[in-house]
């Protein structure tokens, strides 16, 4: 039997597991429930699962919430059934976990990475959305999984019971990274920079549709990831009435307005894709009080980590200019970051070659050029840095909305035959 006619038989657990995932969505370093249930899943299996330090550079983490939300958010798992003992082992929000699994026969280390996290989006109550028509949308008000993310990680579980039910098949290592916060791009850093994977000579990740929305078919590689940095400026001043002592005032509203002007000034790159944008601007508490305080959320992005960074270095001083220029001070705070990456094509080419004979897919394609940001590009690049080779896949699938909508919903065949493929490929690479 293949892993593919193996998946499939697989397909109704699949689909429940990640109908509970998407009924329990837990945004960035809260994951305790989605986190627990894959860990115990995982030491079912047979894998060594690593959490925690282990797995993460604390420090490398951002937008952490504040402890009593992360009290509370670890509260709510157990509620749900989360292990109290596992929810333990990621204190202070230190959640997501590796498996890891030596098979018998010497071979190559294959690393997978699946994000497991979801959005602040409320999610869309009509019956025409049908998890809401089958009972199994959102049960946390705000929270939403509207990128797939709950179809990642069934499906890094169908690889992980596939691979241990076929030890004899496989060889080296395998390494299966599910990685809190993806969201946002504040998770990935922080997993790559624990080592985790510095050994791994081939890589795979990918995502469900991501510009791939036809049913049955694969992308076996992307390039055009843009390296990204996501910031706040809180610029203070200093309080006045405007109407009897306006000199005495220092506008931060003014400072952060001419921050964000002063932003989409930038010259563009001659070296390759450059970006800016400024997306909040928040100040003042009444029409007649000189505002003492203002923010703006902001974030550059780059065809390459050289481009971005002279985003970033342009941005910070046209900040600061501003805030030099009303006499207010500021802060500029990191609230996210991503690498830029390209697939490894000798690897891309060499999925091509081995998935489109065995006719799973109506349609496989070589490459895809995809736009915006993904933080897997820090893993990406860390392993071809090391001298392995990585690449990022799309799984098309027909999708009832775009990404991030209230009412995004994917058409689950998509999970079987993605967890076959990446089977297939995980022995192929260990066997190399």
């Amino acid at each position: 039997m293949t892993y593919y006619e193996e998946a499939m038989e697989m397909k109704d657990e699949m689909i429940r597991q990640r109908r509970d995932f998407h009924a329990h969505p837990e945004t960035a370093w809260t994951e305790f429930r989605t986190t627990s249930f894959i860990a115990e899943e995982l030491q079912k299996l047979g894998y060594e699962v690593l959490m925690g330090s282990d797995i993460l550079d604390e420090g490398a983490r951002m937008m952490v919430p504040d402890e009593k939300t992360l009290k509370q958010c670890a509260q709510r798992a157990i509620k749900e059934g989360a292990n109290p003992v596992l929810v333990d082992r990621m204190k202070g929000g230190m959640t997501g976990c590796v498996g890891i699994m030596h098979f018998a026969k010497p071979g190559k280390t294959v690393a997978l990475r699946f994000d497991i996290d979801s959005l602040f989006v409320a999610e869309d109550p009509a019956p025409s959305h049908r998890p809401s028509a089958l009972g199994f949308q959102s049960k946390h008000p705000g929270l939403m999984h509207a990128c797939g993310h709950d179809g990642h990680a069934t499906i890094g579980l169908a690889v992980a019971r596939l691979a241990a039910a076929h030890k004899d098949r496989m060889a080296g290592t395998l390494k299966i990274c599910f990685q809190p916060g993806e969201e946002g791009v504040v998770g990935a850093k922080s997993m790559v920079r624990s080592g985790i994977v510095d050994d791994v000579d081939y890589f795979i990740s990918g995502h469900i549709g991501l510009g791939n929305y036809h049913d049955s078919s694969l992308v076996c590689m992307t390039q055009g990831f843009l390296a990204t940095d996501k910031m706040d400026a809180v610029f203070t001043g200093a309080p006045s009435h405007a109407g009897a002592e306006p000199e005495k005032g220092k506008n931060a509203l003014l400072a952060a307005a001419q921050a964000a002007i002063s932003l989409h000034t930038i010259s563009r790159h001659s070296g390759g894709s450059s970006r800016i944008n400024v997306g909040v601007l928040e100040a003042g508490t009444g029409r007649n009080e000189i505002p003492a305080n203002g923010l703006i959320k902001f974030e550059t992005r780059g065809e390459t980590a050289e481009i971005n960074d002279f985003m970033v270095r342009e941005a910070k001083r046209m900040v600061r200019a501003a805030a030099m220029l009303y006499d207010v001070g500021v802060e500029i705070l990191p609230r996210g970051s991503a690498t830029s990456s390209n697939s490894s094509p000798e690897m891309g080419e060499e999925i091509y070659q081995l998935i489109e004979p065995l006719h799973v897919y109506s349609h496989v394609a070589r490459e895809q050029k995809v736009s915006g940001s993904e933080d897997c590009c820090y893993f990406m690049s860390r392993v071809q840095e090391h001298g392995g080779q990585a690449v990022y896949m799309l799984y098309g699938t027909e999708e009832a909305a775009g990404h991030h909508q209230s009412d995004f919903d994917f058409n689950e065949d998509v999970l079987p035959r993605t967890a076959g493929t990446i089977a297939f490929l995980v022995e192929h690479f260990g066997n190399q």
